[in-house]
């Protein structure tokens, strides 16, 4: 955690800084986006079968994309250091070219693609706050270069794909996604958190006071919310409208496409609403039978009663323990302070490591403004390496999430059960054993007697979905192969990884939410009451 500073976003420079860092040197404050000096550097990384990465590719940190010009040839410069007498304020003024200062030497290596200063022939633009370069070299200043004397500079697609794989890996995908969650946390806790909470709050009132009409509302604004979704997403995706998500950030040329892997996912996304659009709308139309009989049932007759009083006991006993509409606000706000910790925690986990130099055998020489001479040592590019403690840390980190969400809402259902069981045992009478408040009586319970039992059948619930969920992979992985082991060992390992998931789902079948009801009801261990409650089912 100490080396938890925030690298997600930006990326970093030939240095070692980070793009916009304001205490690297030189100070990088709104210099955001990172920017490739050698346009030859980046062909040749991406050339088949080169030993050439793009990570030690020259790269400096600027505060926009340049584009070259129609009247003469423009230059990126590096930082200015050594003999050149310049700010950083005057580099930025000054459209990071210093060219015209420079002695012969420097502008011959200059014109050897070497630096200190670097023609800009392709125009580039800012992709995720790294300018991507466009594959159409700019006639004139690419002559204006060639007169200079300068050398062969590759134009080719190369160029442009290689920026773009680079931009579109995992890797970098993944940061992105850790940066937004970063960003959009107030849209994260009123969308993902108030919002819900609220209208979880108003169904319980309407369930109070509308107990025939509330499976028709619930299925009609279900399937509204779905279909609002699946629209929402084609329009991201681009097919519908002409809204959909660009990578390039800020004003750009119209007739300039950068394709991102986040349209692929939102495309992905949007066929699978589209599929739970389908299914929910035909789900709700089989069961209207069922609804139509079930608000029968509650209008009028004796026939049904079971299913009837369950129905209205259910009703009453939110009008009479009153405290049940008003205690989601709590698990919901411990919720919320939970998140924005471990958002913040993982945050600083994701962009954790050692920023370290990569050890590369290509040629990467460059002009040292401080050395004055071309440098061919310790020339490769800096990228942040992870230490294993901190890959065990993110998992722990990400089970630790889950886990704590799964004993939040145990405690939640715990509580709720043992307010409706003191309630219910009574049959609504009143009587010197139920409590006058029974939701805040059945917290005490819970923090008193209960609590640990929750944490373990918590631990346990997490404990067994997370091998489930790692065992299911792998059977999906047999399956779309279609192989089977054919040695002894394999064949033993195949049948016990399938026995271990069957004994999973059993497991999980058992201990469930009915287990925390027994809990609030018999105050007996977890393991007890899961197997009370799975003899009751």
């Amino acid at each position: 955690m100490l080396d938890g500073n925030i690298r997600l976003t930006y990326g970093l420079d030939y240095k070692g800084n980070v793009c916009g860092d304001k205490h690297a040197h030189p100070g990088l404050h709104q210099l955001e986006l990172k920017y490739w000096l050698n346009p030859n550097q980046v062909y040749q990384s991406g050339v088949k079968d080169s030993q050439f990465k793009l990570s030690n590719a020259r790269s400096i940190c600027l505060l926009d994309c340049p584009t070259p010009l129609e009247d003469s040839l423009s230059w990126v410069c590096d930082y200015p250091e050594g003999d050149i007498h310049l700010s950083m304020d005057d580099w930025i003024d000054r459209n990071y070219d210093y060219y015209e200062i420079l002695t012969p030497e420097m502008k011959n290596a200059s014109l050897q693609l070497q630096g200190p200063c670097y023609p800009v022939i392709f125009p580039s633009v800012n992709v995720y706050w790294s300018c991507q370069y466009i594959a159409r070299a700019s006639n004139a200043s690419l002559r204006r270069w060639k007169q200079m004397g300068g050398v062969d500079i590759k134009e080719d697609i190369v160029v442009d794909k290689s920026i773009h794989s680079f931009i579109n890996s995992r890797s970098s995908v993944l940061k992105r996604y850790m940066a937004d969650i970063g960003k959009a946390w107030p849209v994260l806790i009123v969308c993902g958190g108030l919002l819900p909470l609220f209208l979880s709050v108003v169904w319980l009132l309407m369930i109070r006071y509308f107990v025939a009409a509330m499976p028709w509302i619930t299925v009609a604004f279900f399937n509204i919310l779905i279909i609002t979704v699946t629209v929402f997403y084609y329009l991201k995706a681009g097919w519908i409208g002409n809204d959909a998500i660009s990578p390039i950030i800020g004003d750009h040329d119209p007739y300039i496409h950068v394709f991102g892997r986040e349209l692929n996912h939102l495309r992905a996304a949007a066929i699978l609403m589209t599929f739970v659009m389908v299914l929910s709308i035909l789900t709700s139309i089989a069961i209207v039978r069922r609804i139509l009989m079930g608000t029968s049932v509650l209008k009028a007759t004796k026939k049904w009663y079971y299913i009837s009083n369950c129905t209205q006991v259910a009703a009453k006993v939110i009008g009479e323990v009153q405290a049940l509409i008003i205690f989601p606000v709590i698990p919901y706000s411990i919720l919320a302070i939970f998140y924005m910790v471990w958002i913040s925690a993982a945050l600083h986990l994701f962009s954790s490591g050692q920023v370290v130099q990569n050890n590369c055998n290509t040629n990467c020489c460059a002009y040292d403004l401080l050395s004055e001479k071309v440098n061919c040592d310790h020339c490769c590019g800096y990228s942040i390496r992870y230490t294993p403690h901190i890959a065990v840390a993110i998992f722990f980190h990400l089970f630790g999430c889950y886990w704590a969400t799964k004993f939040f809402i145990a405690c939640s259902s715990t509580v709720i059960a043992g307010s409706v069981a003191s309630y219910y045992w009574t049959r609504g009478e009143t009587s010197s054993e139920v409590p006058v408040l029974p939701v805040f009586d059945s917290m005490k319970r819970l923090i008193r007697y209960s609590l640990g039992s929750v944490a373990l059948g918590s631990l346990i619930v997490s404990f067994v979905e997370s091998i489930r969920f790692i065992l299911e992979s792998f059977r999906r992985k047999l399956k779309v192969t279609e192989t089977t082991p054919d040695s002894w060992f394999g064949k033993m390992v195949y049948h016990t990884s399938q026995g271990c998931l069957r004994c999973v789902e059993w497991t999980i079948k058992s201990v469930n939410r009915n287990a925390y009801i027994m809990i609030a009801i018999t105050g007996k261990s977890f393991c007890r009451s899961s197997a009370i409650a799975t003899e009751l089912i």
